[in-house]
């Protein structure tokens, strides 16, 4: 006589609640985020009648110096927020408690505004006819030309995205363990080494963080380009917001938006390389 298994046919498991919880986030990837580069790549390599065509990416020859200036003035910009950023973020690390709340509340304060109003508000100050000048003239200067300069441009992102260098750089100082820079102490090390030796090392992913948190917006910004350059001189961003603009070289800006992805997730993947690696103390 044959038995027969008495075993319940085994039912499908529900969804998990991760699953649950990672779909809207899944659905608003998909649409705003794949499905617009996917559009960019079709418009980049088809012509206006959406033939398939290398034209495109051949034109980019044209703007060769466009790319160079504006990788130029964000690697600057990027250096000069570093400069600036963590010896800030360094000495807000080391206040109090409140006191890094109050200072950090400072520091982002400008954030609160639109970035239209701070890079009119540095117009203001900057122009000929600007605060800035005639402060200089009433002090019996002569007034300086600074709205239209490479220079301006420069000063126009270190302001707008010093933030971003001084947020991630404070986040990993404060939450540093303070035995290290003791143990430096205790091995001889005076506030210099400390500071070259253990501090800068253990901080390495808030570094890499900044970085990238600066390079990425400053190298594709327009709008302040725009306005504190002049339009003497135009950036990668510019020249997308043009090409755009006329439908019969709207292909050739998807081209160079194309370039620019690019070349942003090449620097990210980069600087992500670097910040896997955890910060090792030479002292």
């Amino acid at each position: 006589m044959t038995r027969t298994s008495s075993k319940p046919p085994a039912r499908k498991r529900a969804p998990s609640f991760a699953t649950l919880a990672v779909a809207p986030h899944t659905v608003w990837m998909v649409l705003f985020i794949i499905a617009p580069l996917l559009f960019v790549a079709y418009y980049a390599f088809t012509d206006a009648n959406g033939t398939p065509t290398l034209s495109n990416i051949l034109a980019l020859g044209d703007h060769t110096e466009t790319f160079f200036l504006s990788v130029s003035m964000a690697v600057i910009a990027t250096f000069l927020c570093l400069v600036i950023g963590y010896p800030l973020a360094y000495f807000i690390a080391k206040l109090s408690p409140r006191a890094q709340k109050i200072v950090i509340l400072l520091v982002m304060l400008p954030m609160w505004m639109n970035l239209l109003i701070r890079t009119y508000s540095m117009m203001a100050i900057l122009d000929d006819g600007g605060f800035l000048n005639n402060f200089l003239m009433r002090l019996g200067f002569d007034p300086v030309h600074i709205v239209g300069t490479a220079p301006a441009v420069v000063f126009g992102m270190v302001y707008n995205f010093l933030p971003y260098m001084v947020l991630p750089i404070h986040s990993v100082i404060s939450k540093m363990d303070n035995r290290y820079i003791e143990a430096a102490g205790d091995l001889g090390c005076n506030g210099w080494q400390t500071l070259f030796r253990v501090v800068l090392p253990l901080s390495t992913s808030g570094i890499i963080s900044g970085i990238t948190m600066v390079f990425v917006p400053s190298i594709s910004t327009f709008y302040i380009s725009q306005k504190l350059g002049g339009g003497t001189f135009d950036l990668i961003g510019d020249t997308i917001e043009r090409q755009f603009q006329n439908p019969a070289t709207y292909n050739v800006g998807a081209a160079i938006s194309l370039v620019m992805m690019i070349l942003i997730l090449i620097s990210m993947a980069i600087m992500n390389r670097f910040s896997d690696d955890e910060g090792t103390v030479i002292v």
